[in-house]
């Protein structure tokens, strides 16, 4: 079933209210403040997810969608098939988790903390019919119990798989693959590196390492 992935929607209506200047500079000063309240108290609740001061501001990656021949060639290194559980951390507008359950068969979980895309990705499943495989959770992806995988896909940058790394190797059973596009895990040998080429000769790298 073909799947279009289009960008995010960025639609903002802007109401400006007159301001006497002599109030503006009160109103910075106390949203500023207000944002460094945020940021320094602990397990404060910010859009349903609980987050100490380090999560809540946090950006696991810049969102760059995988290109979905990249997405399809790291599932075929992991040896993906209907006996698999994959974890995509940091699941974006969800198509791993839906290439997975399409055409690899597999049961899939995207983990995404940014509201719109674990909005917009949860209602492209539905629309697919592929519910009953596939789910994307609204979670920070350090705070999600990630045992039940026998796969995991990663799009992160190198000081955040340093970060989730003491994460994987605790939780992740023996056996597990773990597939990285570009940044590959610090301290960790991989199995095997892919170097596959897009149409226009772009360059990209796949890790491909096994939990011992």
């Amino acid at each position: 079933m073909p799947t279009e992935f289009s960008g995010r929607p960025r639609d903002a209506l802007m109401v400006r209210r007159k301001i006497p200047p002599p109030v503006r500079p009160a109103l910075v000063i106390a949203g500023f403040c207000v944002l460094l309240l945020y940021a320094f108290l602990d397990g404060q609740s910010v859009g349903g997810l609980r987050a100490g001061p380090r999560e809540r501001f946090r950006r696991n990656a810049p969102y760059y969608p995988t290109p979905l021949f990249v997405a399809e060639k790291m599932l075929e290194v992991a040896e993906v098939g209907p006996q698999d559980v994959v974890y995509d951390l940091g699941s974006g507008d969800g198509r791993i988790v839906i290439l997975a359950v399409q055409k690899f068969g597999a049961r899939a979980v995207g983990i995404e903390i940014d509201p719109t895309l674990w909005q917009e990705s949860s209602c492209r499943i539905a629309k697919l019919g592929l519910a009953e495989r596939a789910r994307i959770l609204h979670e920070d992806m350090f705070r999600v119990n990630i045992r039940p995988a026998t796969v995991v896909t990663l799009f992160l940058l190198t000081s955040v798989l340093d970060e989730l790394r003491p994460q994987m190797e605790r939780e992740l059973r023996p056996g597990t693959r773990i597939v990285a596009q570009e940044f590959g895990v610090p301290g960790w040998d991989p199995q095997e590196v892919i170097r596959v080429k897009s149409e226009t000769g772009q360059s990209y790298t796949i890790y491909l390492y096994i939990r011992p």
